[in-house]
This record gives C-alpha cells, sequence and structure tokens, in this order.
C-alpha cells in the first residue's frame, strides 16, 4: 500500500506495506541521496549502514564470499530485471520450462523460486484483509440469529471470539474510510477541469488561488483544494496544464489505492481464493499448489525489496543492494495487494527453507492471525534448519506490545523474550538525524531488535525501472542484505549470532523517537539495540567473536589402478 502525497491535504493516509514518495528523480541531482543508506556514520554524521567499509574490512581478512541464498517472500520480483538478473538465484536441478518436476520437489519449472497465489487460472492480485475473512467466518457463528446458540459459541470459542470482535472493530474503521477515500478522490478527480478553469489561465500562486471567487458549492471545494497546493513545491508557479497533470496523476494513485479497498479488500463477500488457486484453503497440510509465475499482477514492492538485498550498478545506474557481492534472490510470491494468508506464509518459508535458502526477508504483517500456529510451526522449522528470519516491524505508528503486528515471534507478549532465536524484527530509521524514527515506523524496546534505514530508499522497480519508495518493508531488506554479508563471509555463523552481531554493535542513538506516549521518548528504548545497524561493526565483532575458519580439504586420495580381468 501506498501513502498518497494529495492524502495528506483531505484524509488521514494509512500504510501497512510500502509507502511511495512520488517526488521525481534526478539521476544526477539526486545521486548522494540514491545510496545515502550506504553511508558510514562515523565519516559522514548519516545513520547508514556502513557497506562500502564491511566489505573492505572482511577482505581485509582474506575471507572470500560464498554467496547466500536469501529468500524474497513478498508480493513477486522481476527476475529479468537489469539490475536484478545477475543475483537472481537458479534452482540447478530444474530444467526450465519443461513442464516437468525435474527436481522432485513437488513444484514444476520452480527455476528462480515459487508462486503460492496462483494456478492454472492465473494469479491472484487483489485478496482480502484478514480481518474481512474472520469477519465472514464467525460472523454468524458468534452473532447469528439465535442469541442463545452465539453465547454458547462464544463461550465455546474464547480465543475465536475475542480475533472476531478486534476484526469487526477494525473492519467497520477501516472499510468506512476506504469507501470515504474512494468517494472523496473520485470526486476530485470529476473537479479538475473545472479547478484547473478557476485558474483563468495565471500559475498556481497565492495571489490566483486568492483572486478566485466561488460561486458554487463545486468551486469552493475546487479552491480549498488549490490553496492547499500551493504550498506544494512540486507544483507551486506551474502553468495550468502542469497542475492538472499533476492532479490526474495523484488522482490515478489516490484511486488505485483507495478503489481496491472499497470493492474488494473489505468486501465481504469478495474471494478469488477458489477460483484462482483451486487448493482446499482451510486444509493447512496442503502444500503443493501455485504456479511459477514469479512476479504476479504487480511485482513493485518485491522487486524494490530484492534490489535493496542484492542489487547490481548497470549502466548509469548508480543503485546496488547491501548484499550486491554475496546474496542470491530466490522469489517467493506470499503477498497479494491485501493481506497474506497465514497458509501462504508457512508454506513459502518451508519452500525456501527446503530449498536452500539460508536468510528469508518477510516486508509483510496484518493486525490478526487465525493460522499463527502454522506460522509458528514453519517458525521453528527454519530455526532448527539454521534459517535467519528478517522481519519488518510494520507502518502503523504503534508500540507493537500492545497492538500486535503478526507474523510475531512472540507466542504472548508477556513472554520475555521470543519462542524462537532465529527471527531479527526491523524498524526504519530516515536520514534525518533529529527525526530518526521514520514517523510511520512501528517501535518496541521488547520486540524490535534494530532500526535499519527505510525512508527515501531507492531501489529497483518493474519494467527496468527505479523508485524511492519508504516503509518498514525497506529497512527489513537493509537487514538481510547485510545478514547476507557476514553470512557469506563468515558461513559458520548461526542465526542468533548474527542477530547478536547486529544488534550489540548498532550506531545508539539518544534522539527524541517522536512517538505518542507521555513515556521517555529517547530513541534508544524503542528497540533492543536503541540504535541503526553498522555492517562494518557488526562484520568487526563477528569475526572477533564468532568466526571459525573452515577446515581446508584434504587431498583427494590417489586413483586405484583396477586391472581388467580377462574371461
Amino acid at each position: 500500500m501506498k501513502k498518497l502525497l494529495i492524502a495528506a491535504y483531505f484524509l488521514a493516509g494509512t500504510a501497512a506495506f510500502a509507502q511511495a514518495d512520488s517526488q521525481p528523480v534526478d539521476p544526477m541531482k539526486d545521486k548522494d541521496l540514491m545510496t545515502w543508506y550506504h553511508k558510514d556514520f562515523a565519516a559522514t554524521n548519516v545513520y547508514g549502514v556502513n557497506t562500502d567499509n564491511a566489505y573492505k574490512y572482511l577482505e581485509s581478512k582474506g575471507l572470500k564470499a560464498k554467496p547466500v541464498v536469501v529468500g524474497v517472500l513478498d508480493s513477486g520480483v522481476e527476475v529479468d530485471h537489469p539490475g536484478l538478473m545477475k543475483n537472481m538465484w537458479r534452482n540447478p536441478n530444474e530444467i526450465p520450462n519443461n513442464g516437468k518436476d525435474d527436481d522432485n520437489n513437488g513444484y514444476v519449472d520452480d527455476v528462480h523460486g515459487w508462486n503460492f497465489m496462483g494456478g492454472k487460472n492465473g494469479d491472484i492480485d487483489v485478496d482480502n484483509m484478514e480481518v474481512t475473512r474472520v469477519v465472514k467466518k464467525y460472523k454468524d457463528v458468534f452473532e447469528g440469529a439465535n442469541s442463545t446458540v452465539n453465547k454458547a459459541n462464544q463461550a465455546k470459542m474464547p480465543n475465536e471470539f475475542e480475533m472476531y470482535m478486534k476484526s469487526k472493530e477494525l473492519f467497520t474503521k477501516k472499510s468506512l474510510e476506504a469507501k470515504q477515500g474512494y468517494e472523496t478522490y473520485s470526486r476530485i478527480q470529476q473537479m479538475i477541469p473545472s479547478m484547473i478553469a478557476l485558474l483563468n489561465g495565471q500559475p498556481l500562486t497565492t495571489e490566483a488561488v486568492a483572486a478566485i471567487k466561488p460561486t458554487t458549492q463545486e468551486q469552493a471545494m475546487a479552491a480549498s483544494v488549490l490553496g492547499q497546493l500551493v504550498n506544494d513545491p512540486s507544483v507551486k508557479g506551474k502553468a495550468p496544464a502542469e497542475v492538472q497533470k499533476f492532479l490526474e496523476a495523484q488522482m490515478k494513485e489516490a484511486l488505485d489505492y483507495y478503489g481496491p479497498q472499497a470493492t474488494k479488500q473489505y468486501n465481504l463477500d469478495y474471494d478469488p481464493r477458489a477460483e484462482i488457486v483451486g487448493d482446499n484453503y482451510d486444509d493447512y497440510t496442503e502444500r503443493f499448489y501455485g504456479n511459477n509465475n514469479y512476479e504476479g499482477p504487480d511485482a513493485q514492492h518485491g522487486t524494490h525489496v530484492a534490489g535493496i538485498i542484492a542489487g547490481m550498478p548497470h549502466g548509469a545506474e548508480v543503485q546496488y543492494g547491501v548484499g550486491y557481492k554475496t546474496a542470491r534472490i530466490m522469489t517467493v510470491r506470499t503477498v497479494p495487494n491485501g493481506d497474506e494468508r497465514d497458509k501462504d506464509v508457512a508454506n513459502s518459508i518451508r519452500y525456501a527453507v527446503d530449498n536452500g535458502a539460508k536468510i528469508l526477508n518477510m516486508s509483510f504483517g496484518k493486525p490478526v492471525s487465525p493460522g499463527k500456529n502454522i506460522v509458528w510451526e514453519a517458525f521453528k522449522y527454519a530455526q532448527d534448519k539454521g534459517v535467519l528470519l528478517v522481519k519488518a516491524a510494520g507502518n502503523e505508528n504503534e508500540n507493537i506490545e500492545e497492538n500486535i503486528y503478526y507474523p510475531t515471534n512472540f507466542q504472548d507478549v508477556t513472554d520475555p523474550a521470543p519462542f524462537i532465536n532465529n527471527m531479527i524484527v526491523v524498524g526504519a530509521s530516515t536520514n534525518n538525524n533529529e527525526f530518526l524514527r521514520a514517523s510511520f515506523s512501528n517501535y518496541n524496546q521488547k520486540m524490535v531488535n534494530v532500526f535499519a534505514p527505510g525512508d527515501k530508499i531507492y531501489s529497483t522497480v518493474p519494467d527496468g525501472k527505479y523508485e524511492y519508495l519508504q516503509g518498514t518493508s525497506m529497512a527489513a531488506p537493509v537487514v538481510a542484505g547485510a545478514a547476507s554479508v557476514l553470512l557469506a563471509y563468515m558461513p559458520n555463523l548461526t542465526p542468533a549470532q548474527i542477530i547478536e552481531a547486529l544488534v550489540k554493535t548498532s550506531n545508539k542513538s539518544s534522539v527524541n523517537a517522536m512517538i505518542s506516549s507521555n513515556t521517555n521518548n529517547s530513541f534508544n528504548l524503542i528497540s533492543q539495540a536503541g540504535g541503526v545497524i553498522d555492517v562494518l561493526k557488526a562484520a568487526e565483532y563477528a569475526y572477533t567473536n564468532f568466526y571459525k575458519p573452515m577446515p581446508a580439504a584434504k587431498n583427494a586420495a590417489p586413483k586405484k589402478t583396477v586391472k581388467k580381468v580377462k574371461k
């Protein structure tokens, strides 16, 4: 999901997935901004992650990188993007496009990964929010026509009832917001021609807006929009034609955001699963479904995440991922335009682990999780296989101990520690030291491990392009890329050791974290680390405390001479 620039003028925008910065990109002017998240804090006073010096340090020790497979559990990845294709994982045991399961892993032609949201009839684009699915499933169970039966069910299923009531509250609020947003922006879109006419051929200036004398309610609303818009440096002083182009682009973005919510995500009658995927969704033991359409209908989010981990410079493009020398991207399509389903999350984790991924990036989340137990089992499976899980903290500007963001590594928020030791949860930081916590980022000293750059992050998007996006969705792959650097040069590291190295060496900060509570707002109290990761320091820590040289390979035994026996 995207935060809309124009939305601030009318509605409070929300962001649960990624947030898009719609400012135009000038490759020369913005070159420094494009790579800010790699900077060395000690040298620049910018909280980057010190990527380049980490590589120099590890190579100065005579270490050689053995590339690590990083599973990107996301919306899909454009596998032939020029900034990614050299670092895409390729299944060594699968012959492309022969319609056969050559490696007998249950997935046909899974050359670069798998798609758990597709089938013979296509691919899911928009899906419900989880609260919609919960309300639909339990509405008649807990609030049916028979009050006696309702009360009996509520007493018999207290956990489900609690989840239902939480989902109902969120569904009611969010569905109303979606409908209002869709109606508002549809109306503004229709007003654009009359809005431009009010400028009377003059550039958009404070004086031109002040000269408008509305005679109808619609003109008054149009004048109000222009009055807000004139404060935007992107269009202030621009000719009417440029203002119209800007407004049309903003309204398209707004309707693309609110339209799916109003018509599908919060629609109790909408469910694309059975027709498209064709699985028995209620059967959590079912694992072999989907297709190999890695990109899916909208791979913007997943492609951007992949680039942050392992993007490669090419031509005039200077963008590179934190693990551009060390990571190979396996794409596992898990997240629709809507909320991920627990069954798909669990199966995506198992697929990635079984096919060689050592790090999984999970830039997604939701407020309720009916199948959390099956996801937790997959977490344990990954832990048993020595696989690191990197999880985005979420974009609701909330304390996640008070507002749980699933999937979580705490089975109960009152637990003093996670039930697994292989997950690192990541909040988003900015390149502004005064406002270091990104305003949207979730936080908690116990349940968020570290912060990493997640604001104004320039990376790959479909059609071979690049964009700035922001969100904890962008911060998590920074950490996944950093983990790939440590693991590629020091293959003996365990997930717990990688997490320890990143947490204990973060560059701490005591600036105001800008949270709404009346408690201490110091940045160093909103995560376990109290700061932003530094890959160089983490590499030094891991090398000093955990690194063990791999034993030298023994010389191969001489071949025996086999004498032929005469018959």
